[in-house]
């Protein structure tokens, strides 16, 4: 015990032992500064020092705009910048997907790889409708009702009264015969019109060029959007005169007839027109012949 107490009191002894520095004149060995300290009191000066840096640099970097400096830590502003871009790279991906869905919608046209008994009205893609059983089918009190008073009506009606569903005055694109007709039982949705060679085809409203290439069954085709959401579609064309992305006027020549086709080696051609993604029958709104 007496030895642990020994080297007990020998610690500290130099750590309390009183120590002069003194800063004299090299020249005239006056003295300029002197300070008494220990060796404790060394040690509680370098630590508190330590700590007040330690906690000056933590609030540096975390409340003052100069943790924008610090190497590996990033702006608000840069932050600001990387969470639009995410937002735009949202947007820009949204709308590749769509506009892929809608070329490939129109692929899925001109291959006539459609199921004609199941449409969208949103899209000219195929939609899947669940089917309905015969209790669903059969028709409400409300309904019969109504059918009743529709039918009175039109017993005593002298016009039509109604209204077909496209309202854009449409221009024919060719005149000639019709060498086939728009049928739905047959799934041909598009008339064939027979015409001679190098005949101009003429856009059948204003619109633009949403395609306009060579495909292998149906040769030179070009498609228009037009307003109201209408779609027309002209095939076996032997040369086109417009490009993808061209704004079109009603009446101007998009293509030339020919025999381009696979199809068939006459000179025709092959007209589709939709409406909000369903197919109609072209000679309901012009006149061809």
């Amino acid at each position: 015990m007496s030895a642990k107490r020994l080297k007990r009191q020998i610690l500290r002894k130099k750590l309390f032992t009183k120590n002069r520095l003194v800063i004299l004149n090299e020249d005239t060995f006056d003295e300029i500064f002197s300070l008494r300290l220990n060796l404790m009191n060394v040690f509680v000066v370098l630590t508190s020092v330590s700590i007040i840096m330690i906690a000056l640099t933590t609030y540096i970097i975390a409340f003052t705009p100069l943790r924008e400096y610090i190497p590996g830590y990033a702006s608000t502003q840069l932050k600001r910048q990387a969470t639009e871009n995410a937002l735009r790279s949202d947007s820009l991906q949204k709308v590749i997907n769509e506009n892929s869905a809608y070329l490939a919608s129109i692929k899925r046209v001109l291959t006539g790889d459609l199921d004609h008994t199941k449409l969208s009205r949103d899209s000219i893609v195929a939609g899947e409708q669940p089917a309905l059983t015969d209790e669903e089918m059969k028709p409400s009190e409300a309904d019969l009702k109504l059918r009743e008073e529709v039918a009175k009506e039109d017993k005593y009606n002298l016009f039509e009264t109604a209204k077909p569903r496209v309202s854009t005055v449409l221009f024919a694109p060719v005149k000639g015969h019709i060498t086939k007709q728009y049928s739905t039982r047959d799934r041909h949705l598009a008339i064939e019109i027979a015409i001679a060679k190098d005949t101009p085809i003429k856009a059948i409203a204003a619109g633009t060029v949403i395609l306009a290439d060579w495909t292998p069954t149906n040769g030179n085709v070009i498609v228009l959007r037009h307003n109201d959401g209408i779609i027309s579609v002209y095939k076996n064309a032997a040369s086109l005169t417009k490009e993808q992305g061209a704004i079109v006027k009603s009446g101007e020549v998009i293509a030339l007839a020919g025999t381009t086709g696979g199809q068939s080696g006459n000179t025709s051609l092959h007209f589709e027109l939709w409406k909000d993604g369903y197919p109609i029958n072209p000679t309901q709104f012009i006149d061809f012949e």
